[in-house]
Formats: structure tokens, sequence, C-alpha cells
């Protein structure tokens, strides 16, 4: 990885080379960085200079570099290639990262592109594609070893030397039987210490792991993290070996799982990074906002309902954002307990009460600090005994009931199966601001007559 001075550095100087035509000073520069650190250096150059850059380019380094551009600038990038150019890098694609750039593209688009590819390439991408999004059999790739139940170990190891070439992963070795079911694994050091003329089925491990090709893919993630894959089989419903996802791929998925939770956490709408433009920016932010708009409309209706409280005991007014924004922080740090926490494990009925209640007394300990602590404040500035116990009596109230809030809810969704970084932390910041204004002025009216 090139660090960011010597990036911008090296762009400088990558533009220079193109600008002079200096073919021989551009792939001097550009030889030695790793495929990420060269779609960095295309994304970097003026867009004018793209063609002169991928000119340079021959095939297996576009076709290592194209990964890591955008979809959209992968499919841009091939568009702009002459077809006796565009079709071998598009053969030369691990199909799932093809999968994944055609995924957005309308239909006659897809079909445009994959009619350019070797027929079997094509019909592999295709069976891909028709896999749900965000499932293994979107994420696996065909380009494994796999080898039939009657082989012995020295035709394994022919087989093997013959597909390095083409296989994405060559830490295991998958057996299927005679229709095509995955019957066993055997690792390359069981395979390097066995004798040539042993069965493969002798030294296979017939306890296979594998995924469904159905399987959520934040569910596959979690079988690597559970046993330390470096790859794991997709099945069919019938036991049929699909394909194989290996750890680079389940570390895209974290990433981009990870990024979701955090744009609904926040609320701030999915596909929104520094290029994104002001307008798209606002427009995907805009529906939550407006939804959170109305919610907080309710906030004015309940001070308003209040309004002869407030006009008896003006001093209850500056400690009425401070009710509401501890509630919402409550709230919101027990809600991203619970989603990391549904994230890497599935939680049973029985944990996720163990989980509410222990929640429950965390609320409780922090109600009583922060409420006590409050009370004496609002007692000292006032001199009021009773607004120091409805104050604290309300925040203490008010914190457990936003901690439960923040437990509760994304348990409930997750329940469910919807996902539970949907309980934003905004939707969970303006829920508990209404029940912590309910809860404050409620106490507060019922002791109206000893506040006044």
């Amino acid at each position: 990885m090139v660090v960011k001075e010597n990036q911008e550095e090296l762009t400088i100087a990558l533009n220079r080379t193109l600008k002079e035509g200096d073919r021989e000073g551009f792939m001097k520069l550009l030889k030695d960085l790793r495929p990420y650190d060269q779609a960095i250096q295309y994304m970097r150059i003026p867009r004018k200079l793209h063609p002169l850059f991928v000119e340079c380019l021959d095939l297996s380094m576009l076709t290592e570099m194209l990964p890591y551009l955008k979809a959209s600038s992968q499919v841009e990038l091939i568009q702009s290639l002459e077809p006796e150019k565009a079709i071998p890098i598009l053969d030369m694609m691990q199909n799932d990262d093809l999968a994944a750039m055609l995924t957005d593209l309308d239909p006659e688009e897809i079909d445009r592109l994959t009619n350019m590819m070797v027929r079997e390439e094509a019909e592999n991408v295709r069976r891909i594609l028709d896999y749900p999004a965000d499932t293994a059999g979107r994420a696996m790739t065909n380009r494994f070893v796999w080898v039939h139940e009657n082989y012995t170990v020295g035709k394994t190891t022919e087989k093997l030397r013959y597909y390095s070439g083409y296989a994405t992963s060559m830490n295991y070795i998958y057996v299927i039987n005679s229709d095509k079911q995955l019957i066993g694994v055997v690792s390359y050091r069981q395979l390097l210490l066995a004798d040539p003329d042993t069965r493969i089925t002798d030294i296979m491990s017939r306890r296979v792991i594998s995924v469904d090709a159905f399987t959520d893919q934040e569910d596959v993630a979690k079988q690597f993290a559970r046993y330390d894959f470096v790859s794991v089989p997709v099945t069919n419903e019938d036991g049929t070996l699909a394909g194989i996802i290996t750890v680079d791929d389940v570390i895209d998925i974290i990433v981009r799982e990870a990024n979701e939770d955090i744009e609904m956490l926040m609320a701030s709408g999915k596909q929104i990074d520094f290029h994104t433009k002001p307008f798209t920016a606002a427009w995907k932010r805009l529906p939550w906002l407006i939804l959170l708009l109305f919610i907080g409309l309710v906030s004015g209706s309940i001070i308003s309902g209040f309004e002869a409280t407030l006009e008896q005991v003006v001093a209850l007014a500056f400690f009425m954002p401070l009710i509401a924004g501890m509630t919402g922080n409550t709230g919101t740090q027990s809600l991203a307990v619970v989603v990391r926490g549904l994230a890497s494990d599935d939680i049973s009925l029985k944990e996720s009460l163990k989980l509410v209640l222990r929640e429950l007394v965390v609320g409780i300990i922090i109600g009583l600090t922060c409420g006590f602590l409050i009370a004496v404040i609002a007692f000292i500035w006032q001199g009021s005994f009773m607004l120091g116990v409805v104050v604290g009596s309300s925040l203490i109230l008010t914190l457990i009931i936003g901690t439960l809030a923040g437990t509760v809810i994304p348990l409930i969704l997750s329940r469910f199966r919807f996902d539970p970084a949907v309980a934003s932390g905004p939707l969970i910041t303006t829920v508990n601001d209404i029940l912590s204004l309910l809860i404050y002025f409620g106490i507060a009216t019922a002791f109206l007559s000893k506040l006044t």
C-alpha cells in the first residue's frame, strides 16, 4: 500500500508521463504497485487520461485492477475497450467479481457483455446472478478444484497441477460423488503426506461444513469467524457442490455489512461517500429525516400540552433538553451494543432475556447515579427540594426506559428477521425524546402543587 503523500507525488508523476507520451516512464512508475494502488491512481488522474492509462496496461494487469474499482467505473472501463481486449478480460475475471460488477446493470447490458464471453464462463456468471443479492450463491466462485470419489492421491495431484493457474483457492480439494454431491474434503497437508496410490476417499474428511447457496452472507461470515476457515464450500438444496467462498470475499462482505449498518444507524442513506454529489447525498438522507421530522412534531405537541405547567414552574424548561438528550444517548449506547452483538452471534430467546435484564440493571445504575447528581444540582441552583426530586426521579425513569428501548427494539426486529440496524440512532433518540418528555412533564404536573 502506498502512503497518502507518496500517492499524491505518484499521481503528479503519472500525469506527466501520460501527457508526454512516455509509456516506458509510466510503466516504470506503475509496475511495482499492487492492483489496489493502481486502481487508486486510475481514479485520481483526470478522466481524459483514462484511455491512455488503460492502453498502457496488459490484460493481466487490467484484470487484477478491475475488482478494486467501483462497479460503475468497472463497466465504464470495459465499455471503453475494443472487443478483442474486453472479451479476454471478462473471461479472466473472477466470476463473483464479474457478477458484482453486472448486478446493477440493465438486463440488456448484462446480456450484451456476457454474450461477448466464452460460453462456459458466461453461463457460470449468469448462474451466480440468478441467486438473490447478499446470499452465499452471489458471493461464491466456481474456480476451485474438485475431484471424483474414485480418484487416487496421484491423480488428484495431477489435476491440481493442471488447474493451478485457474483456481482461486487451492487450500482444500473437494470430493464429490457421481451425483456431484459434496461428500468430503482433503487438505493439502493430507495430500502431501499420502501415498500416490491411496484412494482419495481413504484420506478425506467426511465431516464437511458447508453453507447453502441461499444462506445470508452475514451468516456465512459468522461461519468463517467460528471455524477460522480459509474457504467454505457452497451447496445447493440437493447437496450438489455449487462453488466456494474464500476468506477475501468474506472480508469484503464484513466491510460492506458494517458500512450498511453504520449508514442505517445514522439514518444517512446507503452508498454515500466522499465522492457523492450534494443533491444525491441529500436525496438519500431526506426520507429518514422527513419521517423523524414528523415524529419530532409529537415532542412539540407534548410541550404545548404542558404549557400551563411550564408557565407556573419556568425552571422546568432549563432541564428539558438535558432529560431528552440523556435518554437518547443511553438508548443509542444500548442500540450499538445490541447491533454489534447480533452481527457476530445468533442470540437465543434465553440470551435475549438475559441481555434485557442486564441492560435493565445497567439502566438502573446509570439512572440512579445521574438522577442523584441532577437532583442535587437542581436543589442547589433553585433552592427547591421538590424540584430536585422531580428532575432526579424523571431522569432515573427516562434513563431506564431509554436503555431498555435501545435494547428491546433491535432484538424484536431481529426476531422478525428485520435488520436490527434499521432501529437507527436518530429514530431511537426521537422515540426516547417523546417518552422522556411525557415522563418529565407527567411527574412535574403530578407534583405541581408542591413546586409552586
